[in-house]
C-alpha cells in the first residue's frame, strides 16, 4: 500500500458492496430485528447492565443493529461507521423502528473532526478491530471520547481464531501483526453463496496488543474474559452445540473463539 487512503478506499468499497446483501440475509434477521427482537448477544449484555439514560458512542456500527437495539434499552446513542452505504441504511432503519439515533459515516480515526463530546460507554463489538493498522490510534479515540470513569464495553473475535485458514485445517497467519493481509473474498460471511468478489485489507492484533493499546491511553482494564464458543454462525465447518453457542465441529470446545474486555477511563489520564 502506497497510503492510509488506500487500505480506506478498498474496504470501503467492500463494505458498500456488502451492505444489502447483509441487510436481506438470514444471518442478520431483519424481520426479527423490525419486529423488536435485539441484535445484542448475552456477552455484551451482561457487561453491559442498566444502560437506560446513558450515552453510548458505538465505533464501526456497520448498518447499525446493535446501535439501535442499545437505543431499545434507553440508551442515547451515535453509531460510527466507514461505509457511507451502511450509515444511509442505519438512518433508514432508525426511521423505520422510531429510534433516536445518531449516525456519522467516516475512518474512526478521523472522528475528532465530526465529533465533540463525551460518553458514559463506548461499544464496539466482533469484526472491528481487525480492520485497524494502528491500535495505539484506537486507543487514543477510544480515551479522547469516553468520559472520566465512563466504561469501554469491547468483544471480539479472539485472534487465535484468525490465525487457521478458513477450513480451520492448518495454522496460516501470524498471531502477532506482522504487516497488512490483503486477500480476495468471495461470498460474505452472512451469505457465503452471496454473488460477491471483493478485495480487503485487514491486521491481526494480539491481546496483548489491544490491552496495551488501552492501558497507555489511560483506560484501565478490569475485565477480560475468553470465550470457547462464537455467538455467531460466521465461520465454516460450524455446529451449534448449545442454543446460541456455535464451535468448529472438529476442534470441539478446545479453541478460543471469542474474547471480552470491560475497560474504566482513568479519572486522570496522562497519555504518552
Amino acid at each position: 500500500m502506497d497510503s492510509d487512503s488506500d487500505y480506506l478506499k478498498i474496504n470501503k468499497a467492500s463494505w458498500n458492496s456488502k451492505t444489502d446483501t447483509h441487510m436481506e440475509s438470514e444471518f442478520y434477521n431483519m424481520k426479527g430485528f423490525l419486529d423488536g427482537e435485539t441484535s445484542l448477544k448475552n456477552i455484551e449484555l451482561n457487561l453491559l447492565g442498566d444502560i437506560n439514560g446513558l450515552r453510548i458512542l458505538h465505533l464501526q456500527c456497520h448498518f447499525g443493529q446493535d446501535t439501535l437495539s442499545l437505543g431499545r434499552l434507553g440508551a442515547h446513542v451515535t453509531g460510527v461507521d466507514l461505509s457511507d452505504k451502511a450509515i444511509d441504511r442505519a438512518r433508514e432503519l432508525a426511521l423505520k423502528t422510531k429510534i433516536d439515533a445518531n449516525f456519522i459515516c467516516c475512518d474512526i480515526y478521523d472522528l475528532p473532526k465530526h465529533l465533540n463530546k463525551e460518553f458514559d460507554i463506548i461499544y464496539t463489538t466482533y469484526g472491528t478491530i481487525g480492520w485497524l493498522p494502528d491500535l495505539n490510534k484506537w486507543g487514543k479515540i477510544i480515551s479522547r471520547f469516553l468520559k472520566p470513569g465512563g466504561r469501554l464495553i469491547f468483544a471480539e473475535f479472539h485472534p487465535v481464531v484468525w490465525m487457521f485458514d478458513d477450513e480451520f485445517s492448518k495454522i496460516a497467519y501470524n498471531y502477532f501483526n506482522s504487516g497488512p493481509i490483503m486477500e480476495t473474498e468471495t461470498g460474505t460471511y452472512a451469505k457465503r453463496d452471496a454473488n460477491l468478489t471483493l478485495k480487503y485489507i485487514m491486521w491481526n492484533h494480539s491481546i496483548g496488543e489491544v490491552i496495551t493499546s488501552l492501558t497507555q491511553n489511560g483506560i484501565e482494564v478490569t475485565s477480560l474474559k475468553e470465550y470457547d464458543y462464537s455467538p455467531y454462525n460466521c465461520f465454516k465447518f460450524t455446529i451449534e452445540s448449545e442454543t446460541g453457542k456455535f464451535r468448529i465441529k472438529h476442534l470441539g470446545n478446545k479453541l478460543p473463539m471469542v474474547y471480552s474486555i470491560e475497560g474504566r477511563k482513568k479519572k486522570s489520564v496522562s497519555i504518552s
